[in-house]
C-alpha cells in the first residue's frame, strides 16, 4: 500500500487538530512528518487493528508491548512531544462519545480501517494482566497485583535497579546527574533514617520493605531492630539472604504479610516507601489508621509516596490504562493534599513535607540506562515484552515527572501524645543540617 506514513500522518492530524509533532515511518518504508528528529515506526498493520478495537492508550500500548511500534532515537524526546499532543488530552468516556460522533473522526476511523487490513485485532501481549478475582485492595487481589509485578525474577530487578536494589526515588545532592545511583539511593536512605531520628534499640517497621534495603541500612548504621513486610514471596527469599550476608540476621526479620496484619506493635517507628501508591483510595484512611495504631505515642511515620496533580473534579480520575494493564495493577496516586489531609484525620501532626520531584526524573533516566545497556540480558531474563513494558514506564514516567504531571512527597508524621511533646528538635529540617555538617567533615578527613 503506497505511502502509509502521509495518510496515517494526515489521519492524526486531522482528528488531532494539530501537526503530528514527530516524523512517522510505516511498514512499507514510507514516512512523513517534521524531519531531523526521532522516528515513531509502526512496524505492522496489527498495531492499527489494536487501536481500532482499544482507541488511546491502551491501543497504543499492546501493540508497543507486541514490537509493533517502536521508536528510532531518541525515546524521551518522542515521550515529551506526545504527551502535550496526545496523552494530556484526556480520554475519558464523555470526551470518547463525543468524538465518535464527530463527523470527521468517523471519517478518519473509516480510513484507518482500510488501512488496517482484516479484523478482528490481535489477542492481547500475554504479559496484560488477566482474570484479575476479588474486591478491589481485597488482601488476596493486592497480593496478585504485588506478584505480577515483583515476581518477574530478582535477577531482572538487580540489572534495572543497580547494587543498592532500591525501587523507589533516589535523593541527589547538588552534583546532581554528576553523582552514582548507588550514593543517591544510600543518601535516600540515610535522609529517611535522620527523619525517623533512629537509634540504637529502637524498632522500625518498614512497610513494603522491597529486598531489604532499608532494613539493612537502619539495623546497620543506627543499630535499630527492624520488621521487614512485604507480599512478595521473592522480594522477602531476597532480602533474607542480603540481610543473613550482612550479618543481621538478630536484627532484620523478613516477612510476607499485608500491612493489615502486623500483630506485635507498637514500633518507635514507621518507613513506608513507595507502599501507599498500591493501598488504593478506598484504603487510604484505614492504611493510616493502622499505621497510627502501629506506632508508639511519640513514633514517627515517613511516608514517601507519588502524587499526581489535582483533577478539577477528583470524580473523573481514572487510573493510567497501560500502567494498570501492564505494570501496577490496581495502583492508584493520590493529590498530595490529600495524603497530608488523610494523615491528618488519622490523628498524625504532620512536621514536614519534602517535595523531591525532579530527584525521581533522574533516578528513572538511570534506571532505563540500566536497562537498555543490557538488554538481551534483561530479554532473557524475562521476555522481549516485558523489557519493553519496563524501558517505556520507566521513560514515560521520567518525562511524567519532568512535566510536573506526577511529583513525589516524603511527609513526616508524628503519633504526638496529648502532652503535645512531639520529640521534634526546635529547629526544623535538623536532618538537613546533620547532612551538612557530615559532608564537611568527611571532606575535612579526606584532606588531612
Amino acid at each position: 500500500m503506497a505511502d502509509a506514513a502521509s495518510r496515517l500522518t494526515a489521519l492524526a492530524e486531522d482528528v488531532l487538530g494539530a501537526r503530528l509533532p514527530v516524523r512517522l515511518r510505516a511498514w512499507d518504508g514510507s514516512e512523513a512528518g517534521p524531519a531531523g528528529g526521532p522516528v515513531l515506526i509502526i512496524r505492522e498493520r496489527r498495531a492499527l487493528r489494536r487501536l481500532l478495537w482499544k482507541p488511546g492508550e491502551l491501543g497504543l500500548a499492546r501493540a508497543w508491548v507486541a514490537g509493533e511500534i517502536d521508536v528510532e532515537g531518541d525515546l524521551y524526546e518522542v515521550l515529551d512531544k506526545l504527551a502535550g499532543a496526545i496523552w494530556e488530552r484526556g480520554d475519558d468516556t464523555r470526551g470518547a462519545l463525543d468524538a465518535v460522533r464527530d463527523p470527521k473522526v468517523r471519517a478518519a476511523a473509516r480510513a484507518l480501517l482500510k488501512l488496517a487490513g482484516p479484523l478482528p485485532p490481535p489477542k492481547p501481549p500475554v504479559e496484560e494482566v488477566r482474570g484479575r478475582s476479588g474486591t478491589r485492595h481485597s488482601k488476596r487481589r493486592d497480593k496478585q497485583a504485588i506478584s505480577h509485578h515483583y515476581d518477574v525474577g530478582n535477577e531482572f530487578y538487580e540489572l534495572v535497579l543497580g547494587p543498592s536494589m532500591v525501587y523507589s526515588c533516589a535523593y541527589w545532592d547538588l552534583d546532581g546527574p554528576a553523582g552514582t545511583l548507588e550514593d543517591a539511593q544510600r543518601d535516600k536512605l540515610d535522609l529517611i533514617a535522620r527523619k525517623l531520628r533512629l537509634k540504637e534499640g529502637d524498632r522500625l517497621l518498614d512497610v513494603g520493605c522491597g529486598w531489604g534495603s532499608m532494613a539493612i541500612h537502619a539495623a546497620r548504621e543506627y543499630g535499630v531492630k527492624v520488621v521487614g513486610i512485604t507480599l512478595s514471596r521473592e522480594q522477602a527469599a531476597f532480602a533474607r539472604k542480603r540481610v543473613a550476608e550482612e550479618g543481621l540476621a538478630d536484627r532484620v526479620e523478613i516477612r510476607v504479610q499485608d500491612y493489615r496484619e502486623v500483630p506485635d506493635g507498637p514500633f518507635d517507628a514507621i518507613s513506608s516507601i513507595g507502599m501507599a501508591e498500591h493501598v488504593g483510595a478506598v484504603r487510604y484512611r484505614e492504611y493510616a489508621d493502622i499505621l497510627y495504631g502501629l506506632l508508639k505515642p511519640g513514633g514517627r511515620l515517613l511516608n514517601h509516596q507519588i502524587a499526581r496533580r489535582p483533577e478539577p473534579d477528583e470524580a473523573a480520575y481514572h487510573v493510567d490504562a497501560f500502567i494498570d494493564a501492564y505494570v501496577f495493577p490496581d495502583g492508584e496516586l493520590a493529590p498530595m493534599g490529600r495524603t497530608l489531609a488523610t494523615l491528618e484525620d488519622a490523628g498524625f501532626e504532620v512536621r514536614d513535607v519534602e517535595a523531591i520531584r525532579e530527584h525521581y526524573a533522574l533516578t528513572l533516566r538511570r534506571w532505563v540506562a540500566n536497562l537498555e545497556r543490557e538488554w538481551s540480558t534483561a530479554v532473557r531474563l524475562t521476555s522481549p515484552g516485558r523489557a519493553r513494558i519496563w524501558r517505556l514506564y520507566m521513560a514515560a514516567s521520567a518525562v511524567s515527572f519532568e512535566r510536573n504531571r506526577i511529583g513525589v512527597n516524603q511527609f513526616l508524621a508524628v503519633k504526638t501524645p496529648g502532652s503535645g511533646a512531639s520529640g521534634m528538635a526546635l529547629r526544623p529540617r535538623e536532618w538537613t543540617e546533620t547532612a551538612a555538617r557530615t559532608k564537611t567533615e568527611e571532606a575535612a578527613a579526606a584532606e588531612a
